[in-house]
């Protein structure tokens, strides 16, 4: 060991190891429980406190098990779990923090972040976190140390998550000065990501002599002009589909949007302004835009004049529809799964990939929930650190395990294309994409399904239609 003090004859100690400068320097952040001399910064960082948390849908015990290995390493930080149901969640928020009664952390959907941005804080480049260690080699003892940690980057999460997530949570930010140019900063981070998938009616493809489900759209509408029956006055008796109308159409919005996608729409310009209703480049000329033709597309499954006519507003809700076996093919999320199991147990049915458009690349559509932090919590460092300790692939995969959730990692996939239920989910998560739903994401919901209803009228120009929805879009963007 290096003898660090030293006193020579007529003169004072002297330090002679530069090293104990750094020592020196760590003990500032080091204090050794029930000992004296514990450094302010370290006894202010070790005070017990209370991280909120609140979800929607899932119990606590769906992340017990982080909370749990977060205290071990963390013993004076509890985490308060809070479910809401859906009904209250955004108004229960948004009341507590207008109080300053808000939780440090909270869940919100991919399509709710920039409408919620200024409620948020971003990730800081650098965590200073209290942790708890045992120390020394003969006398053991437990210290808590203050440690700064890097908090996640914008190259880590492009290592990590799917490409998706990126896009959705890294965001350009104004900087104390507002003639600066604007920083992307992360604004959270997700546990999964769901994609939607095609569930199939084993039973109803065999009567119809169908082996597999479709794989692409022409390929689609052969298979429904084979499973479809009417009676003599055009009354569907079997449907193949549930598409092609609003409200009894489970995510209708959805499906619309990832045809555009699929079309080619480009759904956002560089400015983040809509820009689903316009031609692109190489649609220049053509009778309709990307975005008109995939809403005629989706329309035609419930006009009566179509041989692909399938569907119509008489019928009942698609997932319950599905789940009495009266249509072969519904649309929906890892989500619907249990669901499904729950209103048939019996069912027989399979799950297959969305449809593409033959010859272009594919496309799929992205919907899950992103773990976000106040931007009031008093205790920013120690949420931050939470929200990155919880979506690391050791803890994310204890959560995917009990939910049955697709995951957002890219370490995990591989893992998820051998499970029975997952595979397929898994396996479109790194072709999901989403856009930007402008400041108000309900505002936008509500223009898809106004376009579905208005093309369902046929009085009106498919082309004026998505016109108008642009301009409802855009007009909530700020």
């Amino acid at each position: 060991m290096d003898q660090v003090l030293t006193k020579e004859p007529g003169k004072p100690r002297l330090w002679r190891t530069a090293g104990v400068l750094a020592l020196l320097a760590g003990l500032l952040l080091t204090a050794g429980l029930g000992c004296k001399g514990v450094s302010k910064e370290v006894a202010q960082a070790s005070r017990p406190l209370m991280l909120t948390y609140w979800r929607v849908f899932e119990d606590s015990d769906t992340i017990s098990d982080a909370i749990n290995a977060y205290r071990m390493l963390h013993p004076n930080i509890t985490i308060d779990y809070r479910k809401l149901t859906y009904e209250e969640y955004k108004k229960a928020i948004l009341d507590a923090l207008a109080e300053d009664k808000g939780p440090d952390i909270f869940s919100l959907h991919n399509t709710w972040i920039r409408e919620w941005l200024p409620r948020l804080a971003p990730a800081p480049p650098v965590l200073t976190v209290p942790f708890r260690e045992v120390q020394g080699t003969i006398k053991k003892e437990a210290v808590t140390v203050l440690r700064q940690l890097p908090g996640p980057s914008i190259k880590q999460l492009a290592n990590d998550f799917v490409d998706v997530v990126s896009s959705d949570v890294i965001i350009p930010t104004e900087q104390a000065d507002p003639r600066a140019p604007l920083v992307p900063r992360i604004y959270g981070l997700p546990l999964s990501v769901d994609t939607m998938v095609m569930y199939f009616n084993r039973d109803i493809l065999n009567a119809s002599g169908i082996t597999e489900p479709a794989t692409h759209w022409r390929e689609f509408q052969d298979q429904v002009k084979k499973i479809t029956k009417l009676d003599e006055v055009g009354t569907i008796i079997q449907s193949a589909a549930a598409l092609g109308t609003a409200d009894n159409v489970e995510r209708s919005t959805d499906i619309l949007a990832l045809l555009m996608m699929q079309n080619g729409s480009q759904m956002t310009d560089d400015n983040n302004m809509a820009t689903f209703d316009k031609y692109t480049p190489e649609t220049a000329g053509q009778a309709l835009t990307p975005g008109a033709a995939a809403l005629v597309f989706y329309h035609d499954f419930a006009n009566p004049e179509k041989e692909v006519y399938t569907w119509n507003d008489k019928m009942p809700d698609s997932l319950q529809a599905f789940a009495d076996g009266r249509v072969a093919y519904f649309f929906g999320y890892a989500y619907h799964l249990p669901q499904i199991h729950a209103l048939n147990p019996k069912l027989n049915f399979g799950i297959a990939n969305f449809p593409q458009i033959e010859g272009n690349k594919p496309v799929n559509y992205a919907n899950y929930w992103v773990e976000v932090v106040s931007k009031k919590t008093q205790h920013r460092d120690e949420a931050w650190d939470f929200v990155q300790f919880l979506t690391k692939a050791e803890q994310a995969a204890k959560y995917l395990a009990k939910t049955d959730k697709p995951t957002a990692l890219r370490s995990l996939v591989n893992g998820q294309l051998e499970s029975l239920d997952l595979s397929v989910f898994a396996s479109q998560v790194p072709t999901a994409k989403s856009w930007y739903h402008g400041q108000d994401a309900a505002a936008t919901e509500k223009a898809f399904t106004d376009m579905i209803k208005q093309v369902q009228e046929g009085d009106a120009d498919p082309l004026k239609i998505l016109e108008l929805a642009a301009t409802k879009v855009n007009q909530t963007i700020k």
